[in-house]
Formats: structure tokens, C-alpha cells, sequence
């Protein structure tokens, strides 16, 4: 596995021990949950609004909940202005995915509220700002960077699952031929992060599908909640099926395209990580 670690220039190399190994993921565990904290607070609010009492329709109270939650990390937090706008943006990529799916019957919303259109309500969109907000904070805490990255030709395969997503229900679904050009298109593609003193990399793709593990399993808990419910859960509640972590693999590039232009473009460089 050595492949995967380097140490930053001018240290020396730490030699290897189950302790020092122990204290890096502790590390790596801490600065991934602080980047995910706002995705956490959204779906804390999913679980808490199915068993306590509202006083307005789930939705409603879902979306002033998520509005809050993103001014209150504007506020006290180490996000930035232009973190908001990415993150406006994949709220907005959201609601629209949203609405051809439900329109197509792939997934239902119970207790749609005024704040809704189509029969989604607009909180679905807090969902996949919160991906995006995981992307941007990960970026910064763990002073990511880039090897090998084809912006243009990554940022197009991206755009063509984002539509072909939105198309697949109701004309053709070439997702398989994505997945290959997608791969083919990152091949030698490595995402570099820091945690303490050393520097770790993975394949670019890898990333993209231990992300997807982390959304299935944050969906599973968004429909035993009752925050949406797929048709073969009608009857009650079963686990999310295994093929949606293929989806989640290419719907995190979604996510991760526009925030890798920022960087990329930007002179100047990644972020340094600052408390919460």
C-alpha cells in the first residue's frame, strides 16, 4: 500500500506501527467528520421531524430547517461565500433531477407541504447541496489536490450523466458507456490529501465510489425515516437497493466537477484548514 503514501517534501518517512496507523484514521475520522457536518445536521433534521410534533407540514418545516442550518454555517462557520453559491448550485442540480424523477414515478414524497413543486418539495434539494458541501469542506480540511486531471474532458462526462440521468426514464440509458468513458477519462487521475504530517493519494475514481457507500448508506437512513419513499417500499420499509451505488458513483461527479474547476482554475491553490 505504500503506492498510496508519501510523506510531504522534507520529512523524513514515519516508519510504520499498528499506533501510528491507529492515530492516522482517528486523525482522517475527525477531519471527515467536521466536513461533514452539514450533511449531518440535514439529515439529523429528517430523522428528528419524523418523530417529533410540527406544527406545519413536514416539508415546510424540513426547508426553513435547511435554510437555516446553511445561514447558521455562513455564519459560525468556516464557509465561505462562494462555498454558498456552489453549494445554491447543487441544490438547484438537485430540485431539477428531483422533478423529472418523481414525474417518471422512480420515488414518491409524503407529506408535501405548500413549499413544494411537482411533488417535490424543496427541501430535496438540501440533499445534494449537502453533498456538495461535503466536496468543498473535504477540499479545504484535507488540503486536496489534484494529479493528472482532464478538467475539460472530466467536467464533460459529468455533464452527460447529469443528463442522461434526467433522460434514462423516458428515452435511453447509455449509464454503462458513461461509466467506461469515465474511468478511461481518469486513469492516472490521483486525488492527494493531507492528514497530519503526511500526504495520502487514491485513484480519483476510488473516491468517487467510497463517496457513493457513504450516500448509500445516508439514503437508506433518509427513507427508513420517511423522507422518501422508492416503489418497492410502499409495503414498508427495505433497504435501498445495491444497484443505487452505481448511481451515487456517477452522481458524485455531479458534485465534484464544479468544485474541481474552482480549484483547479484558482492560482491560489487549496484552502487551509481552519477550526469550525
Amino acid at each position: 500500500m505504500s503506492f498510496l503514501w508519501k510523506m510531504r517534501p522534507g520529512r523524513e518517512r514515519t516508519p510504520f506501527t499498528l499506533g501510528r496507523l491507529a492515530g492516522q484514521l482517528w486523525r482522517f475520522g475527525l477531519l471527515e467528520a467536521r466536513a461533514c457536518v452539514f450533511a449531518v445536521a440535514i439529515f439529523l433534521g429528517l430523522a428528528a421531524s419524523a418523530v417529533v410534533p410540527l406544527p406545519m407540514e413536514r416539508g415546510d418545516a424540513l426547508f426553513i430547517y435547511g435554510m437555516g442550518m446553511t445561514l447558521f454555517f455562513l455564519l459560525f462557520s468556516s464557509d465561505t461565500w462562494k462555498e454558498l453559491l456552489l453549494v445554491t448550485g447543487f441544490h438547484a442540480l438537485g430540485l431539477g433531477f428531483e422533478l423529472v424523477k418523481v414525474a417518471i414515478g422512480s420515488w414518491t414524497y409524503p407529506d408535501l407541504g405548500v413549499l413544494a413543486v411537482g411533488g417535490v418539495p424543496l427541501y430535496s434539494g438540501f440533499m445534494y447541496a449537502a453533498v456538495g458541501s461535503f466536496v468543498c469542506r473535504s477540499w479545504r480540511l484535507l488540503r486536496l489536490r489534484i494529479e493528472g486531471y482532464r478538467l475539460w474532458a472530466t467536467t464533460a462526462v459529468s455533464l452527460l450523466i447529469y443528463l442522461n440521468f434526467l433522460s434514462s426514464g423516458w428515452l435511453f440509458d447509455v449509464r454503462l458507456a458513461l461509466t467506461v468513458l469515465l474511468v478511461f477519462i481518469t486513469l492516472g487521475t490521483w486525488v492527494h490529501f493531507t492528514v497530519g504530517d503526511a500526504e495520502y493519494r487514491m485513484p480519483l475514481a476510488l473516491s468517487f465510489t467510497l463517496i457513493a457507500v457513504f450516500l448509500w448508506i445516508a439514503e437508506n437512513i433518509g427513507t427508513y425515516f420517511g423522507a422518501w419513499v422508492y416503489p418497492h417500499q410502499a409495503d414498508g420499509w427495505e433497504p435501498v437497493h445495491l444497484s443505487k451505488l452505481w448511481a451515487w458513483a456517477l452522481l458524485v461527479t455531479v458534485c465534484f466537477t464544479p468544485v474541481a474547476a474552482w480549484k483547479v482554475r484558482s492560482s491560489a491553490g487549496p484552502l487551509p484548514s481552519t477550526a469550525d
